[in-house]
């Protein structure tokens, strides 16, 4: 799933610039993709899509300074690699709190846990990607540092 999440990264500057679910699946297969990940892969994308549409009325309201405490279940299925790398995005302004919040319950639907900090990395990608939000380059070079290898598709 995460190959197909770095390879639309890739290839679709925008999130609109992505064909149809039923397209995008046969251009995936079409180039190498199993059909079980391209399967995850959409139905993760379907997810991203509810919970952004779900935290709109939570980005209209006021952003000021808070503090995240994180749950005991958080700890368990984020792990705190993960949890760290978040926290370090929040603490950098680069995550806003919905997008922050949306970056963990991605996480948790990923179906790994604790999950990795590569993986992590790729979703905080896709979620900053989803919502075409401007990402500093150094940001990104971070967000990309150990995923160099699967670039290269």
């Amino acid at each position: 799933m995460f190959d197909i999440l770095v390879y639309l990264f890739e290839n679709y500057y925008t999130p609109q610039a992505c064909p149809e679910a039923d397209i995008l699946a046969h251009k995936l297969a079409a180039v190498g993709f199993e059909h079980d990940d391209i399967d995850e892969a959409l139905g993760w994308l379907y997810g991203l899509a509810q919970t952004t549409e779900q935290c709109v009325e939570l980005a209209r309201s006021p952003q000021n300074d808070s503090l995240r405490v994180y749950t005991e279940y958080e700890y368990q299925t984020l792990g705190t690699e993960a949890i760290g790398f978040i926290s370090f995005l929040d603490n950098s302004d680069v995550l806003p709190a919905v997008l922050r919040e949306i970056v963990i319950d991605r996480a948790q639907a990923a179906n790994e846990s604790p999950i990795s900090l590569e993986k992590i990395k790729i979703i905080a990608l896709m979620v900053l990607w989803s919502q075409e939000a401007e990402i500093d380059h150094l940001v990104l070079e971070e967000l990309l540092t150990d995923d160099q290898s699967r670039l290269s598709h």
